[in-house]
């Protein structure tokens, strides 16, 4: 795995966290909180603490590689593909810096995403999901845009990485982290930064749905694969999982998980009771956590609650 080495270092991961940590899109130091055992339903005893990306600037964590993707690049016009929380960031990134911006996003996302995305005045266009990347790639042609990529950017992977730098200031020699996976941008960055700073013994863990198991299927095939995923975790579901991702994760992640979509509404219901709101999405790396997927005996746990978005309508049908 020597190309993965040469994708991402120590150094680019601390300058990607001096860099988010300046930036005027305002991206904040998250809290990490322990969960006292008892507050919620697990058999096994582990010293629980949740990483809270729920509570960042536009409601998750993607904001932290948008901050790094926009300051090494001058100017637009810019052009991304979305389905939600990347491309919300991305707009009020767009908007905060004056550029001009445009999100693909599939023709099956709600209204209720897109009218928020675009109230931050970029332009938005729906394309069946097998069209996004060859529309961008067209677009960037013919008009001379500037494409960000949602998951599989190095500035952004290593942006995401900060949370796992944070994360070792509080707790320098965590056991277990678990991360929720789509793409990969995310689980790259964290699983690079806790394992380049030292952390020889954490074992990262990610966690991707059963339906959109892209992650998963690549470790099998050792190469990232294209599938028709399907979930009620719409951010964990690329039809493909990132390359650049895909190698990262590879060298610094020790297993993938499966969670169902029964279980990752059980875990937005259980994270709701406690004073949590948390979309599917940013709760399926927690749903491993209580459905005890590894043995946790014991052990100092992490788990990143990624993202917050989801409107009181999709609550009242994940809630119970």
């Amino acid at each position: 795995m020597e190309k993965a080495q040469t994708l991402l270092n120590l150094q680019m991961l601390q300058e990607a966290r001096e860099t988010v940590q300046r930036s005027t899109l305002q991206v904040i130091k998250t809290p990490l909180i322990h969960v006292p055992h008892g507050v919620i339903p697990m058999k096994t005893n582990c010293k629980l603490y949740m990483k809270l990306e729920n509570m960042q600037t536009t409601g998750s964590f993607k904001i932290r590689g948008v901050a790094n993707q926009f300051s090494r690049r001058e100017s637009g016009p810019f052009i991304t593909m979305s389905a939600g929380n990347y491309g919300k960031a991305f707009a009020y990134a767009a908007r905060h810096f004056g550029h001009q911006g445009k999100v693909l996003m599939p023709d099956t996302a709600p209204a209720s995403k897109t009218n928020l995305i675009a109230s931050y005045g970029v332009d938005i266009k729906q394309v069946p999901s097998k069209s996004l990347l060859p529309t961008v790639e067209q677009l960037v042609k013919d008009q001379k845009m500037i494409f960000l990529h949602p998951f599989d950017d190095i500035d952004l992977i290593a942006g995401h990485g900060s949370i796992g730098l944070e994360i070792l200031e509080e707790i320098p020699n965590p056991d277990v982290v678990t991360v929720c996976c789509g793409g990969g941008g995310l689980l790259a960055g964290v699983a690079a930064a806790i394992k380049l700073s030292g952390c020889t013994t954490t074992a990262i863990y990610g966690v991707e749905p059963k339906e959109a198991c892209t992650m998963y299927r690549s470790f099998i095939e050792n190469k990232p694969v294209l599938m028709d995923a399907k979930s009620i975790a719409t951010g964990l579901a690329p039809p493909f999982a990132g390359s650049n991702s895909f190698q990262i994760c590879r060298q610094h992640v020790k297993e993938i998980l499966l969670v169902s979509d029964d279980e990752i509404k059980a875990a937005v219901s259980m994270l709701y009771k406690i004073g949590l709101v948390v979309e599917p999405s940013g709760a399926a790396a927690f749903a491993a956590i209580v459905g005890e997927k590894i043995n946790l005996e014991g052990k100092t746990v992490v788990v990143i609650i990624t993202g917050g978005n989801v409107t009181p309508e999709e609550l009242c049908h994940l809630v119970h």
